[in-house]
C-alpha cells in the first residue's frame, strides 16, 4: 500500500501534464520504491521504453539510482535526460556552449538546467570536483537568480574544497 493523505486517500505526486499511461507507470514506480526498489526502477525504465521524450520518466530514474548510491547508473540516467531536454529545447548537445536566456519555468529548458544541477551534485558525491565546479560555473551564468537550486550544490561543493 503507497501514501495515503489524511482523507485515507492515495498520496500522487503531480509529475505535470503527461499522457494517462504514462502517469500512471510513474505513480507505481514512486509506490513501488517504497517497498522494492529493484521493482521501482524496472517500472521507470519501462515508461522510459514506452515513453523516451517525458523528461520527468528520467528524473525518477536519476533520483532512484541516486538515492540507491548508484551514482554512475544516476549520472548516465541524468546524461540521457539532459540529452532529451536539450533536444527538446533546441540547444547544443553540449552544455558549455549554452548561453544565458530568459528563465522560462517549466518545459525541456528548465528542466535541462535542474538536471544539470543534479549532474553537478552527482560529480561532486562521486569526487569529481572540477566537474562539477565547470557545472555549477556555467549555472551561475545560466541561472544567475538560482532557480533551479545550483546555490546549495554550491554551497556544498565550496564545504568539501576549505
Amino acid at each position: 500500500m503507497g501514501v495515503v493523505d489524511l482523507r485515507g486517500e492515495p498520496e500522487t505526486i503531480n509529475f505535470g501534464d503527461l499522457p494517462e499511461a504514462a502517469d500512471a507507470l510513474l505513480q507505481q514506480g514512486v509506490v513501488a520504491y517504497r517497498t522494492d526498489r529493484r521493482r521501482a526502477g524496472e517500472i521507470f525504465r519501462e515508461a522510459l521504453e514506452a515513453h523516451p521524450h517525458l523528461l520527468p520518466i528520467y528524473f525518477c530514474l536519476y533520483k532512484i539510482h541516486f538515492y540507491q548510491g548508484n551514482l554512475e547508473e544516476a549520472r548516465l540516467a541524468a546524461e540521457a535526460g539532459l540529452a532529451e531536454a536539450t533536444r527538446q529545447a533546441g540547444w547544443s548537445s553540449e552544455w558549455p556552449a549554452w548561453r544565458p536566456q530568459p528563465f522560462v519555468a517549466g518545459g525541456p529548458a528548465h528542466f535541462a538546467l535542474y538536471t544539470l544541477k543534479a549532474l553537478a551534485f552527482i560529480h561532486l558525491r562521486l569526487n569529481e570536483l572540477g566537474t562539477a565546479d565547470a557545472m555549477l560555473d556555467a549555472l551561475r551564468l545560466l541561472d544567475p537568480a538560482g532557480t533551479v537550486g545550483w546555490p546549495v550544490i554550491a554551497a556544498l561543493a565550496e564545504g568539501i574544497s576549505a
